[in-house]
Parts: C-alpha cells; sequence; structure tokens
C-alpha cells in the first residue's frame, strides 16, 4: 500500500512577483493564514501558468463567507472570468483581512 503523497508547496516565481494579475493573487495566498496551505501544486500549475479554480472553489464550499471572499477575489484578481466578487462582502472581513484586500488591489492596479 503506497501513502498519497503530499502536494508540494509552490515554489514562488519572478512572474509571480512581477505580473500584476499573478502578484495579486500571490499576495493573498502567501499572506492569509487559510489560502496559504492550498498554494501547492495541486491547484496551481506553473508551468502552464494555470490556476484550478473549480477545484478550490469545491474545496472552499464549508468556508465562511469572509474565507470565500478572500479566495474569490484572489481569482478574480488573477482572472476575472474566474470568480465573481461583490465588494460589499467586505464586511465579513476583520481589519486584518481588509487591510490584505487592499494591498491586493494596490499590486493588482498599480
Amino acid at each position: 500500500m503506497t501513502t498519497p503523497t503530499k502536494p508540494a508547496a509552490v515554489q514562488i516565481t519572478q512572474l509571480m512577483l512581477t505580473d500584476r494579475n499573478w502578484r495579486a493573487l500571490n499576495h493573498l495566498f502567501t499572506q492569509h493564514s487559510l489560502l496559504q496551505r492550498y498554494l501547492t501544486t495541486q491547484y496551481f500549475d506553473m508551468e502552464e501558468g494555470t490556476v484550478d479554480s473549480a477545484a478550490l472553489e469545491r474545496l472552499s464550499r464549508p468556508w465562511s463567507q469572509s474565507e470565500k471572499f478572500m479566495l474569490n477575489l484572489a481569482l478574480h484578481l488573477f482572472n476575472e472570468r474566474l470568480a465573481k466578487v461583490n465588494l460589499s462582502d467586505m464586511d465579513y472581513l476583520d481589519d486584518f483581512n481588509k487591510r490584505l484586500v487592499i494591498e491586493a488591489l494596490r499590486l493588482r492596479f498599480n
């Protein structure tokens, strides 16, 4: 019987630090305690430059409103077709997460 291997953490690439879409997604996934767990090769293919948004959305079904908002915002900032975001849902966020959102927006749109 073989033990399933844990997906490897994604190596942060220069693209993730410089591309405005990747930069915002990377910021939220590296700074948010729950999202950090899923910055793995199971959901991100850096060779292809893709994100398995459908798998992440299935995974997030039991999450709180604020956690789902953070995921959806990260996906939306990466590619607006991956997730819809209602900015009014920021009301669910605490001060730390609101600050993360504002930083991600600056990274994406500055």
